[in-house]
């Protein structure tokens, strides 16, 4: 299966806003929602919060260039930093982009699963989860990255700074502090 622009949109048409109920119905389900936030301090959630809605403010930047801004077939030529080629980069963005998505649908339903058993498997499917969203983020950026060293356009910078905005969350808030801070 050729893996081309329509497709890369259509799974995150479908994908993104499933990682949106996920959230909406796993919260609607939980008796005491604030125990998601584990061992994070109350006065450190606002700031978290905002920090969701600027790394969501990234993800949607390097969508809009990669999915929409910049034309398909210069997408297709983008490359890891470290190779060489002149396709595959719908595929690249695809798998880097459901490791962000498909674990995000199941990192709260994986949280509640931990606190209704407590044992290491429960926790190292969490922590698994956060860490596979934090990979796909990597991938995100190092294609942000290799657009940029090829210079496929002028504006390379932006998927740059997205993946950036969105690790602030992603690597920082969830994949680091957040399996820190929760009282496993």
């Amino acid at each position: 299966m050729e893996i081309t622009r329509e497709t890369v949109r259509l799974a995150l048409y479908i994908f993104g806003p499933l990682v949106l109920a996920s959230y909406v119905f796993g919260i609607y389900r939980m008796d005491d929602p604030n125990q998601l936030w584990g061992g994070i301090p109350e006065s450190w959630r606002s700031l978290n919060t905002a920090c969701m809605f600027f790394s969501a403010a990234g993800f949607l930047i390097m969508w809009w260039f990669y999915l929409y801004h910049w034309d398909s077939a210069v997408v297709e030529t983008i490359q890891w930093p470290w190779s060489d080629g002149v396709d595959g980069g719908h595929t690249r963005l695809l798998i880097s982009f459901l490791l962000v998505t498909i674990p995000s649908m199941f990192w709260l339903e994986l949280t509640a699963f931990h606190m209704s058993n407590d044992s290491t498997f429960s926790q190292v499917l969490v922590i698994g989860c956060l860490w596979l969203v934090c990979l796909g983020n990597i991938l995100l950026g190092l294609l942000a990255w290799g657009a940029h060293q090829q210079g496929i356009a002028s504006d390379t910078i932006w998927p740059i700074i997205g993946a950036a905005m969105l690790a602030i969350q992603v690597i920082g808030n969830d994949g680091i502090i957040w399996v820190v801070k929760y009282p496993w």
